[in-house]
């Protein structure tokens, strides 16, 4: 049973503000990614993960979280997840005023060891009273398990191992599981066994989402797979911005302007516009310092009924 459903409809949740920019050298203001989220809200992307509320000192970029959520204009429809590794970070995103979270872990102690300082077993146990906490207060709580595919420093990852962790924080009392591809080496084949396999541990296909980086270039033909699998969730960043700091040779995320237009060509719903995003695209390109680099970045999208390039000259609204 592969969980197909006749649904049209995919939901595209933003990652660029958080995991788009917590690897990039260059500093952003606060006020600058604040026009960013604005600029995506305008595109219409209802999912963005606004910040992350770990240590100052582990990722520099984020340090403005607090600044940041206190300037953030909330918009009726838009949810604004922030990463929380633990009882602290939780402190502060509860004085934030947040109302989703999402933690993160990996399927390796090894991988999870580099990133957040802990092995999977420790990280499981200090999400235990943030996710308890969380769910008391109402809130839409999301697990990311990173290195479902394949771990840097470990090679390759069985997907069962990705699987139990997924359970285990199901268990915890997460709305959501987003399996990630950090490093970029997972193939279609893979997906699709990943996915059957947490759908036989009881992890329904409708909470289950993917997080890929295009870094071999395969994200596309792995959401690909993803939908024919029956998953509708996929993760994305704006520009193509990130990578991971803890995963040598990690490039960018599949940008969200790739996403959108593979979408729009193939067929399904998502409600976001491509124009918007690649004005959003090119003011955090710009903002870095750096070309977009993107395939729609630089091709723009294209109307199959006159056959030009669209949204090549999309510039962010002042």
């Amino acid at each position: 049973m592969t969980g197909r459903s006749d649904d049209r409809r995919v939901r595209i949740y933003e990652v660029g503000p958080r995991d788009g920019l917590q690897n990039e050298s260059t500093p952003i203001s606060a006020a600058d990614k604040l026009r960013f989220i604005e600029l995506l809200a305008d595109a219409g992307l209802r999912e963005i993960e606004a910040t992350s509320f770990v240590s100052p000192k582990a990722i520099p970029q984020l340090s403005d979280a607090d600044e940041l959520l206190a300037a953030l204009p909330r918009r009726e429809g838009v949810r604004y997840p922030v990463l929380v590794p633990n009882e602290r970070g939780l402190a502060r995103a509860e004085a934030a005023g947040v109302d989703a979270i999402a933690v993160f872990t990996a399927a390796t102690d090894a991988f999870a060891e580099k990133n957040i300082g802990m092995t999977v077993e420790e990280s499981l146990a200090a999400f235990a009273p943030v996710l308890a906490r969380a769910r008391e207060l109402g809130w839409w709580r999301r697990a990311y398990v990173s290195t479902a595919f394949g771990c840097p420093y470990t090679g390759r990852v069985k997907p069962q191992t990705a699987v139990d962790v997924a359970r285990r924080l199901l268990d915890l009392g997460v709305d959501e599981i987003c399996f990630g591809d950090t490093i970029g080496v997972g193939v279609p084949n893979q997906v699709g066994e990943l996915v059957n396999l947490a759908q036989g541990a009881g992890i329904r296909v409708s909470r289950q989402a993917f997080h890929f980086h295009d870094t071999r270039g395969t994200a596309l033909a792995n959401v690909t797979a993803s939908l024919a699998a029956g998953v509708r969730t996929f993760d994305s960043a704006t520009g193509g911005t990130g990578g991971c700091p803890y995963a040598p040779g990690a490039a960018g995320n599949l940008a969200t302007e790739d996403l959108v237009y593979f979408l729009d060509a193939s067929g399904w719903t998502h409600g976001v516009d491509l124009d918007g995003v690649l004005a959003a695209a090119r003011f955090i390109a710009d903002r870095l310092g750096k070309p977009l680099s993107t395939k729609v970045g630089q091709a723009g999208g294209w109307d199959h009924q006159t056959g030009r390039a669209t949204g090549r000259e999309a510039e962010p609204r002042p």
